[in-house]
């Protein structure tokens, strides 16, 4: 591995990128066709889940150039016929003599299926250049197929004190705009946005990607087994932006049919499972095509999720002041969950700290 291949697999992740929350549920890749002179003569990125793969639109960009070159991809290139052909085949026909890929395909289609056909057809294939960078990129897409759930990012914004909320029941506003704004774009990344019944109760949120683009529509998920989430909750009042699901028990169900039934009514889809089990929920969600959920509250559904080992990501915002002990606490083990993260990253949004990092968690 030399630093071109460095070089030009960061050019192919740059591009993959730019199909950040497009792609769901496929995997975000990007791809460079390179002479052998060494002239980027072609590259492209997967835009939209059904239309043509990133190698496609790149070996398209380069055309008869492509011969005798190197293709640089950052996922192991298809080789099953799905909604689109195999890619491998469309890079034998271009004349690659060497194909460069960052990181191997871990779908059951795949899992170097990819590979072994390109060098079985003679194609010098090099496997490993910037592994880690293209498995953080697809994290979600990893997750979803090694674990049979979505990819979990935990968001929170806390006081310096690691409050949630000035006092119990109220809503309170923690952080300034830039870091607010910045939410709304991470929501634009997720399926689905998630919270508890407790924060719609107090806080009442839409829960909706605003000031930012955003193609898809954004799933809103409310995780409530006792069915407390009212009809007339600002959240159902939006659906239009992307549908609001209720996860909810069957004894949250029995207990409360009226309330079940004028949900539903409100246009609001209720998932029941037989208990409450945030495993089982998770499954569900993922069979309703759900590939990511950003988990934004409330502090007691954030504990449940990291104690069961749910969590793949997090991000804190820290506001610059505190409340006292009248304030809500968030997670009594912060410490801890903190010294627990991978590629921690801390910058300032505004006046705000934001906390961001990966869960150490073996594959």
């Amino acid at each position: 591995m030399g630093t071109g291949d460095v070089a030009y697999m960061d050019r192919a992740l740059s591009l993959a990128d730019r199909g950040r929350g497009l792609t769901s549920p496929n995997p975000l890749v990007g791809a460079v066709v390179v002479s052998p002179e060494g002239v980027v003569v072609g590259s492209g990125y997967h835009r939209r889940a059904g239309e043509p793969h990133a190698e496609v639109h790149a070996l398209r960009a380069a055309g008869p150039a492509a011969g005798g070159g190197t293709l640089f991809s950052t996922l192991e290139p298809c080789c099953h016929m799905g909604r689109t052909g195999p890619c491998v085949v469309r890079i034998v026909e271009a004349g690659v003599a060497r194909v460069v890929v960052a990181v191997e395909d871990p779908h059951p289609r795949v899992r170097g299926g990819g590979i072994r056909f390109l060098q079985a057809r003679g194609l010098d294939v090099t496997v490993g250049v910037r592994e880690t960078e293209a498995a953080r990129l697809n994290q979600p897409f990893f997750v979803r197929i090694r674990r049979g759930r979505p990819f979990v990012m935990m968001k929170a914004a806390l006081t310096l004190d690691g409050r949630v909320a000035e006092a119990a029941g109220r809503r309170s506003v923690i952080t300034g705009a830039r870091a607010q704004r910045e939410s709304h774009g991470l929501r634009a990344e997720f399926d689905a946005v998630a919270v508890g019944s407790e924060t719609v109760l107090v806080d009442d949120p839409r829960l909706t990607a605003r000031e930012v683009h955003r193609e898809r529509p954004l799933a809103r998920v409310v995780f409530d087994s006792r069915l407390r989430t009212p009809p007339s909750a600002a959240l159902v009042s939006t659906l239009p932006a992307g549908p609001v699901i209720v996860m909810t028990t069957e004894a949250g169900v029995a207990a409360a049919p009226a309330r079940a039934a004028a949900l539903e009514l409100a246009g609001v889809k209720l998932l029941v499972a037989p208990h409450h089990d945030l495993h089982a929920a998770l499954a569900q969600l993922d069979r309703e095509g759900i590939t990511s959920i950003l988990l934004e509250g409330g502090p007691r559904l954030q504990a449940s999720a990291w104690r069961a080992g749910l969590v793949d990501r997090v991000r804190l915002y820290v506001a610059p002041f505190g409340v006292g002990p009248t304030g809500v606490p968030w997670l009594a083990s912060q410490t801890l969950l903190l010294g627990m993260l991978d590629d921690l990253r801390v910058r300032m949004v505004g006046p705000d700290m934001s906390v961001d990092g990966y869960v150490h968690r073996a594959d």
